[in-house]
């Protein structure tokens, strides 16, 4: 069953653009990409299901997380968008297009592939679980704990979004850690049913140099799937090349949807 997405719009005018956010991450993450793209274009940026301030639900599949944006679409009237995902966002985003490709006009996905990794999450997730947010008094604080488990500043900064504050005065995760760590296999994986399926239209996959989730060994296997698709890679760039390396990335997102 499809929950109904929190979503941040900008713009006015011009094709919809749809923005799905990585694990972890929320509308929030994508703001100042959004903005630039709203010069031209209208532009939603989506909360996931147990992400930002979207509901909270058991079950986090890519063909359930799929389900959700296709409802998001329907209320909103969207006939077809420009769908960007980063991510865990960009197998969601691969999953719609595979599903329902008259509902995505173009697709451009972000250092990932349609293929299931071997690695987790388990790291991030201790660490998260090593806060104690019955005591905790501050984001501060809270970070102090995170850095016991993980040594990297920007990680822990970009983890940290997700704490807010609660009504009785303490703090709590936005995501929902018990529904991510039950659904990891899925999340790390990818649809079987949709292997065998191609996505025809124009599509942009955009990596990072210094990444593991789309190197040239995954290229193959994706390009079967999405024969029309175009890689691009920004060198000096990690995961997040959005973020890392925002200009270059603008630059060739204002080319491929030219």
């Amino acid at each position: 069953m499809s929950v109904s997405l929190n979503f941040v719009r900008h713009g006015e005018a011009g094709r919809p653009i749809i923005i799905l956010h990585g694990l972890f991450g929320s509308a929030r993450n994508w703001q100042g990409i959004a903005k630039q793209l709203a010069e031209r274009d209208t532009v939603y940026s989506l909360d996931l299901r147990n992400h930002g301030s979207s509901p909270h639900a058991d079950e986090m599949g890519y063909e359930s997380m799929a389900a959700d944006v296709l409802a998001f679409m329907a209320l909103e009237d969207i006939k077809e968008a420009v769908v960007l995902g980063h991510s865990m966002g960009g197998k969601v985003a691969m999953q719609l297009a595979l599903s329902e490709p008259k509902k995505v006009s173009q697709l451009i996905v972000v250092d990932m592939a349609p293929v299931t990794y071997s690695h987790n999450f388990d790291d991030v997730l201790l660490g998260l679980y090593h806060v104690p947010l019955d005591s905790v008094g501050s984001r501060k604080e809270a970070d102090q704990y995170l850095a016991e488990k993980l040594s990297t500043p920007s990680l822990r900064q970009f983890l940290l979004q997700n704490l807010v504050a609660n009504t009785s005065g303490g703090y709590q995760w936005r995501v929902n850690l018990a529904s991510i760590e039950k659904s990891m296999p899925d999340i790390m994986g990818f649809p079987a049913n949709s292997l065998k399926k191609q996505y025809a239209n124009r599509t942009l996959f955009i990596n990072g140099g210094q990444s593991t989730y789309m190197t040239s060994r995954y290229r193959e296997p994706t390009k079967e799937m999405f024969p029309a698709a175009e890689f691009q890679t920004i060198a000096k760039s990690g995961h997040w090349p959005h973020i890392e390396s925002p200009v270059e990335f603008m630059t060739l997102l204002n080319s491929f949807l030219s």
